[in-house]
């Protein structure tokens, strides 16, 4: 019988005082670590130059693959065998041009222990800065020291003084003077009982949070520990993506085609083509359709307040993606499905909130938000976004900074100019998804949002919180900046009053930001504070970020 040797004791290379060591995390598919290669590539270069510029040299923890044809560490396995030649107390870079699996690197930097700086470029193309965020959201739930840079080209003198200063101390923190503990915040009596109101039900009654399996792309920022969850009286109800699977394909034609004419009597347009490998086709748009009733079902059956689909590994293989189904959950104007007894039409009237990529912190958000909403008569919809990529608007009609938020799925349309009307639905990006199926797509209507944020940080829950709006760009604008990012996909153009570029950057724990309407500015402004109010009494740990509309603190 073979037996188990312990393998010799490890001995790592030495440190180089002037050395800087250089790793890469990225993707599980493969599609689509080719197709962004060039663009980590490019980025590495330009760091590279600015570290050799501050007197240092960049060594590459693992080589470019030529089989594979890309230099990303592409599995936690791999990482782990990268990591195991790397010496826990050397200086130590991500660099990020892409969006990348956390987990990939999690092992090694938990047990690293010299200076870690996570960097992106600032890009929407793949994109990085969406990548490092998610990374420093699960650093932060992990508890792992790190310092933080993003630049558009990595030769300006502000980030290159700043880069030096990582490199000299091993530290570098930015200053977050836009964020204020709920406790200094003076909120009106009757939207704090409200809110404690809302939680004390919450806590009392209890919630099912449905999971179809847990985990999604290694976001580990987006898993929320059990016991943490259990004190707001939320509970997860773990469900499989195979039942959704087997449950879709026991949903009759007839059925998924009541729902595709229901969506085109509103006005949604499909994008339909006839090569289903790069096209949307009827045949995948149906089976969405029958994902869509599915889902539905399945959550009655365990009584789900709310839902997330993980989708993107595992059952992108077998099924279209389930981007176009969680737009459609999140609205309250959707096609009617029916019980399985034929009595009901489940949740009739209202959202089944879904979060995107089973990210359970914005699923416990989506919870709150639809609950503070619906009491006060805002519009219930809400949906998490990426913090894809943001700009000055070349167009002039605004000067504010002006975001990108970009998602593939859970944008419903209740948020679009025109409705129904101005939504459509174009095949998912053949890289990420081979089964096909289309998303939600609409460009987010102007007016008042209130935008959040719940993670963990030191094993208790936080929420940051803060105003913005939406501004309607015109046509060749909106057009530059789709093209920049992912054109298929649902965008908002949004502006956060008095939250900078980089002070999102520096603060956010997280590659999502939940968003929601309120009817007009005052309207908001209550939401903010009543959903405030709630997560305290929830015992969430509580800031507001930036200002008010006309620029006075809070």
């Amino acid at each position: 019988m073979p037996r188990f040797e312990p393998p010799k004791p490890r001995v790592f290379p030495p440190i180089h005082d002037k050395e800087v060591i250089l790793v890469a995390s990225g993707d599980l598919r493969l599609a689509a670590n080719q197709t962004c290669w060039p663009a980590q590539a490019e980025m590495e270069r330009e760091l590279e130059a600015a570290v050799t510029a501050a007197g240092y040299r960049v060594k590459r923890a693992h080589p470019v693959d030529k089989k594979k044809q890309h230099g990303f560490i592409d599995s936690q396995h791999y990482g782990m065998q990268v990591f195991a030649g790397i010496n826990p107390q050397a200086k130590l870079i991500v660099a990020e041009a892409v969006w990348q699996y956390s987990h990939h690197v999690l092992a090694g930097l938990i047990a690293h222990r010299g200076p870690i700086l996570t960097v992106a470029n600032w890009s929407g193309q793949w994109p990085g800065l969406v990548g490092m965020l998610n990374l420093n959201g699960s650093l932060t739930k992990a508890g792992v020291h790190y310092s933080t840079l993003w630049s558009e080209d990595f030769r300006g003198e502000d980030f290159r003084k700043k880069l030096t200063q990582w490199l000299t101390k091993g530290k570098l923190t930015h200053p977050q003077r836009h964020v204020t503990p709920i406790e200094k915040v003076d909120i009106p009596a009757s939207l704090t009982k409200l809110g404690e109101g809302l939680a004390t039900h919450l806590q009392r009654e209890r919630a099912i949070m449905g999971v179809f399996d847990e985990g999604c792309m290694g976001m580990f920022n987006a898993i929320i520990p059990d016991d943490l969850l259990h004190a707001t009286g939320v509970f997860k109800e773990r469900l499989s993506q195979s039942a959704l699977y087997y449950e879709s394909t026991q949903v009759s034609a007839a059925e998924a085609k009541q729902v595709y004419e229901w969506l085109v009597a509103k006005g949604l347009k499909f994008h339909l083509g006839k090569k289903p490998e790069s096209e949307l086709t009827l045949d995948q748009v149906l089976k969405q359709c029958k994902m869509y009733i599915a889902a539905l079902q399945i959550a009655d059956d365990f009584g789900c307040h709310t839902i997330g689909i993980q989708y993107q590994q595992g059952l992108k293989d077998l099924m279209p993606a389930s981007d176009l189904v969680e737009g459609l959950l999140n609205n309250s104007d959707r096609p009617p499905v029916k019980s399985r007894d034929g009595q009901r039409i489940l949740y009739r009237g209202q959202p089944l909130p879904h979060f995107n990529e089973v990210d359970e912190c914005a699923g416990l958000d989506a919870l709150i938000t639809y609950r503070v909403h619906s009491i006060l008569r805002q519009p219930p919809e809400t949906t998490l976004h990426d913090i894809r990529w943001g700009d000055a608007d070349a167009s002039g009609t605004v000067d504010d900074y002006v975001w990108v938020f970009l998602i593939s799925g859970g944008a419903p349309p209740a948020h679009f100019i025109g409705g129904y009307k101005g939504t459509s639905s174009m095949r998912q990006p053949a890289m990420y998804f081979p089964s096909g199926g289309g998303t939600c797509r609409g460009i987010s209507k102007p007016g008042e949002i209130v935008w959040s944020r719940i993670f963990v940080e030191k094993n208790q829950l936080h929420m940051d919180i803060g105003r913005g709006r939406v501004v309607e760009l015109p046509e060749a604008e909106t057009m530059r900046r789709w093209r920049a990012t992912t054109f298929e996909w649902p965008i908002m153009h949004a502006v956060t009053y008095g939250v900078s570029r980089d002070q999102m950057m520096a603060r956010h724990k997280s590659n999502h930001i939940q968003v929601a309407y309120g009817l007009d500015e005052r309207g908001a402004d209550e939401a903010l504070y009543t959903k405030a109010s709630m997560a305290r009494a929830l015992g969430i740990k509580v800031s507001l970020c930036g200002t008010k509309a006309d620029g006075q603190s809070w």
